[in-house]
């Protein structure tokens, strides 16, 4: 079997009877022209799931994913690289050791945080990104 390239032109009709192996079912309702509407509201019918990434540095890469675990093994600086715009989601901070955390300067929390997470115990720490920084919020201390 060949492959051969039609035209750069849009394909409007295609003879059934040109075709030969089994198609899937093709649903053009979420389609515009060929391709996905990313640039309207959708609705998922489905779960959209991340998979979280162990990093026990400290230094999160946006491009990595949005949820994070980190169980350091010494004092760290809690930094994002790859800061995009938007983006939003969890770390979970294992810090069973009280390691010192400080913040890089586009990471922004409010007075308290690094003193808090600071000391041991497991905390849920969220964020989102403006572009440029990162703000973080902490939760109290799992039990």
């Amino acid at each position: 079997m060949s492959v051969q390239k039609v035209s750069d032109a849009m394909i409007t009709a295609l003879s059934a009877s040109k075709l030969s192996g089994a198609l899937p079912a093709i649903d053009g309702s979420n389609l515009t022209g060929g391709v996905a509407k990313t640039t309207s509201d959708q609705s998922w019918t489905g779960s959209q799931r991340a998979t979280v990434v162990v990093d026990n540095d400290g230094s999160f890469d946006m491009n990595a994913g949005q949820n994070f675990k980190c169980t350091p093994t010494g004092n760290f600086t809690l930094t994002f690289t790859n800061i995009t715009n938007g983006q939003s989601g969890f770390i979970i901070l294992v810090n069973s050791g009280g390691h010192t955390v400080s913040l890089a300067g586009t990471s922004k929390a409010d007075a308290t945080f690094a003193a808090t997470v600071t000391t041991a115990g497991t905390y849920i720490l969220s964020y989102i990104s403006d572009g440029t920084n990162s703000y973080l919020t902490n939760s109290a201390v799992m039990a």
